[in-house]
């Protein structure tokens, strides 16, 4: 799955989750309170940890629909396939 960095970066972003509540690869994050202004904040405060840039092209909602979206398109960025 995603690391515990990860993890805690997103929940940040999702204020209708409680902390003992287990956040599932495809939780809809728009249901714990992920809005258009917060993912524009999560992209950035992604590329500043990760060292990385997300591409026009990952830059959609549905990379941010889901933890196991969002992951696997950062997994691909931080290892890009060569």
């Amino acid at each position: 799955m995603w690391d515990n960095q990860f993890e805690a970066l997103l929940r940040r972003y999702l204020p209708f989750i409680s902390a003992d509540e287990r956040l599932e690869e495809d939780s809809q994050l728009r249901q714990f309170g992920l809005d258009s202004l917060a993912i524009v904040e999560l992209l950035s405060v992604l590329e500043n940890t990760y060292d990385v840039r997300f591409e026009d092209d990952a830059l959609t909602l549905e990379t941010f629909e889901t933890p196991g979206t969002l992951w696997r398109t950062l997994s691909a960025i931080l290892t890009p396939a060569g």
